[in-house]
C-alpha cells in the first residue's frame, strides 16, 4: 500500500477541523448520555462507560491508520475488500451468537464484534469503486442490474441473520450513491414504482413480527403492553423534558427503568426527558454541522471514487439519525438502528469514527501534491 508523509504540512492544512471538532463534542455528548442512561452517578454500569471509551482510543488509532493510507488504494484493492465483506457475514452465520432474534455478533472473549457494522465501511469503498467506472453510464436497466447483484448478495447475507433495520441502512446508502453517480431518473421512478406494485407481495412475505411493527407504527396503543411499549413511554419521556429537561441523571421515566434499551437504541429519549428541547437541538446542531462538512469535502474532493466514498458516509449517518430519532418520537418503526456517536457499542462507534477517518482522508488529498 502507498503510504505518505503526514509530516508534509500540504497534507495537513487540509485536515477539515469541523469534522474533528464536531465529532469530538458527539462522542463526548454520548458518553455524558450513557453515564445517565446506565446511572453511573449512583453505582449504575461502570462497565459500558469503560467500553465506549476503549473504543474511542482505538478509534483514534483507526483513524490515523486510515489517514496514512491514500484512499485511492482502498479502490485498487476493492475485490479483496469485497470478498472480505462476505467472508464476515458469512462467518457470522457459522460461529456467531444470537440476541433478540438476530445472529449478528461474534465472540472474541473479552469484547463481541458485530460484522455488520465493519461491513458497512467496506461496502461503501467497493461500491464506490464500481460506481467510479460505471458514473454516467446508468442510463439502462441493464447497466444497474450488477449493482444490484453486488447489493443482493450482501443485502441477502444480512436478512439471514435476520436484521431488517441494517439492510435498509445499506439499500439507503446504495439509492444516495446512484443517484450521486448519475443514475437515470427513468430507472429511479421505475424502481419506487415497481416497489409499490410490490407492496401486497411484501406484506405476505414478512414475517408476523415484522408485520406486528408496522401495525405498532401506526398506531402504538394496538399493544401498549407489548410491542408499542417502546415508542409509547418514548414519546412520554421526551415529552416530559420539555423546553430545558428535568436535569442531567434526574430523569423518572430514565431512572425507574420505563425506558427499555435507554443506553443504545432509546438513548434519544434520555436526552429529550433530561436535557429537553434544548439539548435535543444542540445534538441536531451537532450532526448537521458534522453533515455539512463532509457535503463539503464531496464537493471538493478531486475525483469521482472520493465523491462517492463521502456520499456513502453521509448517507449512511443520516439514515441512522433520522431513523434513530424517528422511531423515538413514532414518526418511523421501531429498529435496532443506534444513533451514530452517542449510542452505546463498541462495534458501531468504531464504524463511524473509520467513516470520519476516510472523509478527512479524501479531503486531505483534494488537491494533486506537487514537489
Amino acid at each position: 500500500m502507498k503510504v505518505e508523509n503526514l509530516v508534509d504540512r500540504k497534507l495537513l492544512k487540509n485536515i477539515d477541523l469541523g469534522i474533528v471538532i464536531s465529532t469530538i463534542l458527539l462522542i463526548v455528548y454520548g458518553m455524558i448520555a450513557i453515564s445517565s442512561a446506565t446511572h453511573i452517578r449512583s453505582g449504575g454500569s461502570v462497565g459500558t462507560l469503560k467500553v465506549q471509551i476503549i473504543a474511542f482510543i482505538l478509534g483514534i488509532i483507526g483513524v490515523i491508520l486510515i489517514l496514512l493510507i491514500d484512499y485511492k488504494t482502498f479502490g485498487d484493492n476493492y475485490v479483496l475488500i469485497y470478498i472480505t465483506n462476505v467472508f464476515l457475514l458469512a462467518l457470522v452465520l457459522i460461529v456467531g451468537f444470537s440476541t433478540k432474534g438476530t445472529k449478528g455478533w461474534i465472540d472474541l472473549g473479552p469484547v463481541n464484534m458485530q460484522p455488520s457494522e465493519i461491513v458497512k465501511i467496506g461496502y461503501i469503498l467497493t461500491f464506490a469503486k464500481y460506481l467510479e467506472k460505471k458514473k454516467d453510464n446508468l442510463n439502462r436497466l441493464i447497466d444497474v442490474l450488477p449493482a444490484m447483484l453486488h447489493l443482493g448478495l450482501i443485502v441477502g447475507l444480512i436478512m439471514l441473520q435476520p436484521d431488517t433495520g441494517t439492510a435498509l441502512v445499506f439499500i439507503f446508502i446504495s439509492i444516495f450513491m446512484l443517484f450521486a453517480a448519475g443514475m437515470s431518473y427513468k430507472i429511479i421512478a421505475g424502481a419506487f414504482g415497481g416497489f409499490l406494485i410490490s407492496l401486497p407481495i411484501i406484506w405476505k412475505v414478512l414475517k408476523p413480527y415484522q408485520k406486528n411493527r408496522i401495525l405498532v407504527f401506526l398506531n402504538p396503543e394496538l399493544d401498549p403492553m407489548g410491542a408499542g411499549y417502546h415508542v409509547i413511554q418514548s414519546k412520554t419521556a421526551i415529552g416530559s423534558g420539555q423546553f430545558l429537561g428535568k436535569g442531567l441523571f434526574e430523569g423518572t421515566q430514565n431512572n425507574l427503568g420505563f425506558i427499555l434499551e435507554r443506553h443504545t437504541d432509546f438513548i434519544f429519549s434520555v436526552i429529550g426527558e433530561e436535557l429537553g428541547l434544548v439539548g435535543a437541538l444542540v445534538l441536531m446542531m451537532l450532526f448537521m454541522w458534522l453533515l455539512l462538512r463532509c457535503i463539503h469535502i464531496a464537493k471538493v474532493s478531486k475525483d469521482d471514487y472520493g465523491m462517492l466514498i463521502c456520499v456513502g458516509i453521509i448517507s449512511m449517518f443520516l439514515f441512522h439519525i433520522l431513523e434513530n430519532i424517528g422511531m423515538t418520537i413514532g414518526l418511523m418503526p421501531v429498529t435496532g438502528i443506534p444513533l451514530p456517536f452517542i449510542s452505546y457499542g463498541g462495534s458501531n462507534l468504531l464504524t463511524n469514527m473509520a467513516a470520519v477517518g476516510l472523509v478527512l482522508n479524501v479531503g486531505m488529498r483534494r488537491q494533486v501534491i506537487r514537489f
